[in-house]
C-alpha cells in the first residue's frame, strides 16, 4: 500500500534550512546511507516525489546532476527550468487534487514529500500524510525554514541513531490524541 512520507532532516531547534536556504549544517554531518533509516533503504521504496519550488531550486543550484529516477511533482506558481532527463511535472494544484496522480505513478511504492515543511503540512491538512521520518542533527540554527509549521499529531514508531543523527519514524494520527 502506498504511503505518503515526509522524509527529511532538521536541526535540534526544528529548522530544515537556514534563512538563506543553506544545508551546510546538514551536509557536513557523518551518516550512513545504508544505516538505520538511511537514504538508500528509504529511496528504494519510493515511487514518486513531491517538492516545493524552494527545494527544487536548491537542487538545481547545488545538485544539478541529481535527477529523480521516478516521477516528481514540483508545487509552484512560477515557471521553473526543468532538469534535463527528469520526469518533472510543475503544478500549482492543490495537493488533494494531485495526490491521486502521484499515488498512481508510485505504482504501489511510497510518495516522498522531499522538501518544504509547509508542503508537508498541506498534505497533512488534507489527511494525505501518513508518516514523518526525520533525522535530527546536533546543531541549532536559531531561525530558518521550519520543519512543519503547523500542528500535526504524531505517534513514535521507531528511533535509531545513524552516525551523528538521531532518526525517528512517526505515523500521523488522523485524530488528535486526548489529553
Amino acid at each position: 500500500m502506498t504511503r505518503t512520507v515526509y522524509y527529511t532532516a532538521t536541526s535540534l531547534d526544528g529548522f530544515i534550512a537556514t534563512p538563506d536556504n543553506s544545508l551546510d549544517w546538514l551536509l557536513s554531518r557523518k551518516t550512513d546511507a545504508d544505516g538505520p533509516m538511511g537514504y538508500d533503504g528509504f529511496i528504494a521504496g519510493v515511487g514518486a516525489l513531491a517538492m516545493g519550488a524552494t527545494t527544487y531550486l536548491w537542487v538545481c543550484e547545488h545538485e544539478p546532476g541529481w535527477t529523480p529516477e521516478r516521477p516528481a511533482w514540483v508545487f509552484t506558481h512560477r515557471d521553473l527550468p526543468l532538469l534535463p532527463g527528469a520526469d518533472l511535472r510543475l503544478t500549482a494544484g492543490d495537493p488533494a487534487q494531485v495526490h491521486a496522480d502521484m499515488v498512481a505513478a508510485a505504482a504501489g511504492r511510497d510518495v516522498w514529500i522531499v522538501g518544504g515543511g509547509d508542503l508537508a503540512g498541506q498534505f497533512a491538512d488534507r489527511g494525505l500524510l501518513d508518516e514523518v521520518v526525520v533525522s535530527i542533527a546536533p546543531v541549532t540554527l536559531g531561525a530558518g525554514a521550519p520543519l512543519l509549521p503547523r500542528r500535526v499529531e504524531l505517534a513514535v514508531q521507531e528511533v535509531a541513531r545513524n552516525g551523528e543523527l538521531v532518526s525517528v519514524r512517526y505515523t500521523v494520527e488522523r485524530t488528535p490524541s486526548p489529553g
